[in-house]
């Protein structure tokens, strides 16, 4: 760790915002064997390398680190560790969510996600951004490049296409969720699935009775594990009645 430095969240001066000073604070942060982050890189094409930091440091170091330039931004993304990559989209959600961010530096982040999409490549990184930096950008603009993204040989892409509507779902705006999950629903994807399941839930908390004309399309032939995470809310009865038209 440079001198004088101290770990996020204790006062101290402005760091250097570049993607080499984050790194190296990053690497201070491992302790001994690390944190264990394989779990969410078994589903990482290609399989990629983790530093062992604990997630909570990682989002703490982002957020001290959530005015850096988008140059270095991309750079992060351009790691081989997982740790510095979630690093890279916490800080572009970070600034995604700012008020103070303006229009032209909210298309930037968006382009910047897309253009680097290969390195955003498993589901918790897609997860952690998708939402404010694509779904965001995207609230007041026509919404076809998520129906392009979900057609999409890349599944990271497909995912990024239901987990965007997030954002749409929070102004309950809900129509895109339900049309891209239709178009999703038979998806050869578990990753997608359960993204498309758990979306449709998130979506049917604001209006019920949209989740349940859809289940009542589709239940009988969407995949077990995007009928389970979608009827997780409701009642017994109803869950019962699903479960029973995918038998």
């Amino acid at each position: 760790m440079p001198a004088g430095r101290q770990k996020p969240g204790v006062q101290q001066a402005a760091p250097d915002l570049n993607a080499a000073v984050f790194l190296e604070v990053l690497q201070s942060f491992v302790n001994g064997a690390g944190v264990d982050h394989s779990k969410f890189l078994q589903d990482m094409e290609p399989a990629g390398k983790f530093m062992g930091v604990r997630m909570a440091d990682i989002i703490k170091l982002a957020k001290e680190f959530k005015d850096m330039p988008l140059r270095e931004i991309s750079t992060l993304l351009d790691s081989d560790y997982y740790d510095a990559r979630m690093g890279a989209v916490s800080i572009m959600d970070f600034q995604a969510r700012d008020k103070k961010t303006t229009a032209a530096e909210r298309k930037e982040l968006y382009q910047l996600y897309l253009r680097k999409h290969n390195r955003i490549n498993n589901g918790d990184l897609v997860d952690r951004s998708a939402p404010y930096v694509v779904g965001g950008y995207l609230y007041d603009k026509p919404r076809q490049p998520l129906y392009k993204l979900a057609k999409s040989s890349n599944v990271w892409e497909r995912r990024t296409a239901i987990v965007a509507t997030y954002y749409f779902i929070r102004q309950n705006d809900l129509e895109d969720t339900f049309q891209l999950a239709a178009k999703l629903i038979h998806d050869e994807n578990d990753l997608v699935n359960k993204a498309v399941g758990s979306w449709i839930r998130e979506a049917g908390k604001r209006y019920e009775e949209r989740l349940l004309d859809f289940l009542d399309q589709y239940a009988a032939t969407m995949p077990r594990v995007t009928l389970r995470y979608a009827i997780e809310k409701l009642n017994s009865a109803q869950k019962k009645r699903y479960m029973g038209m995918a038998s």
